[in-house]
């Protein structure tokens, strides 16, 4: 196995602890903002679950678009909120939201670990191959959880072997010499660097190119 790469078990793995992060704040109050996004707790959660399970669609077909989304349906509950395909019914509760959540994260890994290594699907930011939704699917999740900690006060530190291939397969450009997970959320727009100031615009690189030397 390829260890410099994002694979399935890093989906897994890291939906696996969200989920369990999560549900240490579940009896908290999950319609307060998270952090200072514009979404309540219980939205940014929907969102997190919706990009997975978009994610897999984008590689799922045998022939994937290459120049738009997969045309799932989707609305807003409210003018501020994430636009969604994938809701979850309220009365389920907060026990509910993190089963869609579990199940979204395994349909994306379930695609990525079934895609043949060509595929390709589209992203506005690049044509991916399975590694690079992996990676996308998994900052989704680590940023977001680091918004819903901000506000619902668990703990929330990843994996920085993840946080690291991860840098490496979307932001080629990160800065160097720190840690991968606060490089990480420098590089999404969450905080500052010693002498770099906080992102206002920001994106990632989708498209497949060749990883470095040694990487």
């Amino acid at each position: 196995m390829n260890r410099s790469l994002v694979d399935s078990g890093d989906v897994r793995g890291v939906v696996a602890a969200a989920t369990e992060a999560l549900r240490t704040a579940a009896g908290q109050d999950w319609q307060a903002p998270a952090g200072d996004l514009s979404w309540s707790c219980w939205e940014t959660v929907e969102h997190v679950a919706d990009d997975l399970f978009a994610y897999a669609g984008q590689l799922a077909a045998d022939q994937p678009p290459a120049d738009r989304y997969v045309p799932w349906g989707y609305r807003r509950a409210r003018p501020d909120a994430p636009a969604l395909t994938v809701y979850v019914q309220h009365a389920d509760g907060n026990a509910g939201l993190l089963q869609v959540l579990e199940a979204a994260g395994g349909l994306l890994a379930a695609v990525v670990r079934a895609a043949p290594p060509e595929r390709r699907g589209f992203h506005p930011f690049g044509l991916a191959d399975a590694s690079g939704f992996a990676a996308m699917g998994i900052v989704e999740v680590l940023v977001h959880l680091w918004d819903l900690a901000g506000t619902l006060e668990f703990a929330w530190s990843p994996d920085p072997d993840v946080c690291a291939r991860v840098l490496r397969r979307l932001f080629p450009d990160a800065p160097a010499g720190q840690e991968p997970w606060p490089t990480l959320l420098w590089c999404t727009g969450r905080v500052a660097l010693p002498g770099r100031a906080r992102q206002t615009q920001w994106r990632w690189q989708a498209d497949v190119r060749s990883l470095p030397a040694g990487a």
